[in-house]
């Protein structure tokens, strides 16, 4: 018993003095000499930067909290002659053009924040390659009527999420606007309540959050407020020819440093906002567009091709692709590495090859549009 004691407090002995040494080590004269910042501790580095409010479209911080992390919304735009002015179309972060049957033009207007998506009018139709563009964005889908043929049956296999005005008019979705059933066909009436989005969603059930690797911005930005000119050649206009009877036309603002669009030569302008479309970034993306089967319907190839990256007064080449319908546009510049784009909204004209006119203060690039976007 006399030896357990004393090994007892031989330990206790011996913990007390650990327990010095290893006050010593941490205060007094040592601590004082330890108030100096390391290097490591000097060393001062940018805080992270908080993404969740950057818009995904336009790599801009402007997204409302309630819309961090949710996905975004595709309306498609009638564009005929007929219908115009439209309206709500200024405030769309990314704006698709392709052609559609008899020449005319089509476009899909996409809302970063589908909490602030206004009243958008006139919205027409799903031509099936709309829809697969809305895909690759995880975007909800939103239309007045789909051509059966193959716009239907492409809603159908993607199981993308999607509201048809025509085929399920929801009224806290949709309606027809009255002043304008006074001076248009019925057929350019038909609006989508911008404002109602958000609860249509809730009360339907879909799902707002992006989906699994899709919250990301759909292109390389640059970090807002260091936009530069892109490429060597100079681009004060930049036509597009989608038909011999269509065409959008870009002019240069050398003030605002955005790309001010027409519509066959007119001012394009949201008849609500009194805007005049307009872009920082014009992307024209070059492929293949021949007649469908019916030699009545557009077929237009979404894998890939040439094209042209054009903003802040400058125009480059790119080349593009779309690995598969799911995914995204990838842009690339003339190495093959990804294209830095400016922040802001973009355009995005899908077109035959060689029906791209590009003015500037160098020599002109022009090419007739082909039969194949006739």
């Amino acid at each position: 018993m006399k030896n357990k004691t004393v090994l007892k407090r031989t330990v206790a002995l011996l913990l007390a003095v650990v327990m010095l040494f290893g006050l010593t080590a941490c205060g007094g004269k040592d601590e004082e000499e330890t108030t100096e910042p390391t290097t490591a501790a000097v060393t001062t580095t940018e805080p992270a930067a908080d993404t969740t409010k950057i818009n995904k479209l336009t790599g801009l911080a402007t997204l409302s909290k309630a819309a961090y992390g949710k996905r975004p919304v595709a309306i498609m735009i009638n564009n005929v002659r007929a219908a115009l002015p439209q309206y709500g179309i200024s405030k769309a972060d990314l704006m698709f053009e392709v052609i559609v049957e008899g020449g005319i033009t089509r476009m899909m207007a996409v809302f970063g924040d589908y909490t602030k998506v206004p009243n958008v009018c006139s919205v027409r139709s799903c031509r099936y390659y709309f829809p697969i563009l809305a895909y690759g964005l995880d975007a909800v889908y939103i239309c007045f009527g789909s051509n059966k043929t193959f716009g239907t049956p492409t809603l159908k296999r993607l199981g993308i999420d999607y509201f048809d005005g025509a085929a399920n008019y929801i009224t806290d979705l949709f309606g027809r606007d009255a002043a304008r059933l006074k001076k248009y066909s019925s057929e350019h009436t038909a609006y989508v309540k911008g404002e109602n989005i958000p609860r249509v969603l809730e009360s339907k059930k879909i799902r707002t959050d992006y989906s699994k690797g899709k919250n990301v911005p759909i292109f390389n930005f640059r970090e807002e407020g260091k936009a530069v000119a892109v490429g060597d050649t100079n681009c004060d206009k930049v036509r597009l020819n989608f038909s011999p009877s269509y065409f959008s036309t870009f002019t240069y603002d050398t003030e605002k440093k955005v790309y001010l669009k027409q519509h066959n030569g007119s001012v394009h302008k949201d008849s609500v906002s009194g805007e005049q479309l307009n872009y920082t970034n014009v992307f024209v993306l070059e492929t293949k567009v021949t007649p469908h089967s019916d030699n009545y319907l557009m077929k237009v190839e979404l894998k890939g091709g040439n094209g042209y990256y054009i903003s802040m007064g400058k125009s480059q080449k790119i080349t593009w692709t779309k690995a598969a319908e799911g995914d995204t546009i990838q842009v690339f510049d003339s190495t093959g590495a990804p294209l830095q784009v400016n922040p802001g909204q973009s355009y995005i004209g899908i077109i035959a090859p060689n029906s791209t006119k590009i003015t500037g203060q160098n020599p002109e690039t022009t090419a007739a549009p082909t039969t194949a976007a006739k």
